[in-house]
């Protein structure tokens, strides 16, 4: 396998090898099992996998996992933390009571290790007082899922009974994969915006946040522009205050926006589509199923992960 694939690779990659065509499905499944090349059958629910593959397999899969932690009670607790939506070092570091030195030491080991990824804030505050530490998420969907809902619950699960962790999961499966749609929806905008931008690229593209607030989409262009999005997930069109409430947030901090880009996974009132104009482009997981085009055996990654 490539040395560290992006997230867009991996996903391709798993929708290629068990031939899903359709993003929902392929984004429920690789919400799980994700970067573990593992063959899956479609035709169970994530639900009947997890018991079969995860569960109860479960002391092969950890004695697997600690090679990279080795069982370092520090590092499980971390990455617990992070799995279950804290992202910001230093609140990580709160939440775990761990100093910031002995902190940024595991940090770094488990980024090394390929666990962690660091994401920085495309920008910085114009006050250095308003910036907040650096981000942390998993480079691997399976890897988070297992430390939200597996590794906390390993004494019950190691003797058979998963009533833990199926009430954990319960709680957190309606909105797990979001996160992993917010990271494709960047690789979706960088496609989208390519043939447009092409005398002046995006060269860095992430998220913007300080202890104000929190732009969920955030590029730069080579000549320093700035586009600015935001997403959304309900079951309801987004309405205008999706795209006011975008620019009030570059206001506050004080981010001069050339283009704004709106992601609505079930598309937009149309109030939106009528203030819709060149500045303004509307994204919906129409656009976002594009990512699993022209899918071939080159997007087939080599994973060295024992099967199950």
């Amino acid at each position: 396998m490539s040395k560290r694939p992006t997230l867009l690779q991996h996903f391709r990659s798993f929708a290629y090898q068990n031939n899903i065509k359709d993003l929902d499905k392929a984004l429920e499944y690789f919400t799980v099992f994700g970067g573990t090349g593992w063959d899956i059958d479609k035709s169970k629910s994530v639900d009947a996998l997890i018991k079969e593959k995860v569960l109860r397999n479960y002391e092969p899969i950890h004695n697997g996992i600690i090679r990279f932690t080795h069982g370092n009670a520090l590092y499980h607790m971390l990455l617990s933390i992070i799995a279950l939506g804290e992202s910001h070092e230093d609140a990580v570091f709160k939440k775990a009571r761990v100093g910031r030195d002995k902190g940024e030491e595991a940090m770094d080991y488990l980024e090394m290790k390929s666990l962690l990824k660091f994401d920085t804030s495309v920008e910085k505050p114009l006050k250095s007082s308003d910036g907040k530490s650096d981000r942390v998420f998993f480079e691997l969907p399976f890897m988070r899922f297992w430390f939200a809902t597996v590794s906390p619950y390993y004494k019950s699960i190691s003797r058979g009974d998963f009533s833990e962790f199926e009430k954990k999961w319960s709680q957190l499966r309606g909105n797990f994969s979001i996160l992993l749609s917010n990271l494709l929806v960047l690789e979706l905008v960088k496609q989208s915006f390519a043939t447009k931008f092409t005398d002046d690229p995006i060269v860095s593209i992430g998220s913007y946040y300080d202890k104000q607030t929190d732009i969920e989409v955030l590029a730069k262009r080579k000549s320093g522009k700035l586009l600015a999005g935001a997403c959304k997930y309900s079951k309801d069109p987004a309405k205008t205050n999706m795209i006011e409430t975008l620019k009030q947030k570059c206001k506050t901090a004080e981010l001069n926006i050339e283009e704004y880009v709106l992601f609505s996974k079930n598309g937009f009132s149309s109030e939106v589509v009528d203030i819709q104009d060149a500045d303004i482009t509307l994204l919906s997981q129409g656009h976002l199923s594009s990512l699993l085009d022209n899918l071939s055996k080159d997007d087939l990654l080599v994973y060295k992960n024992k099967k199950y």
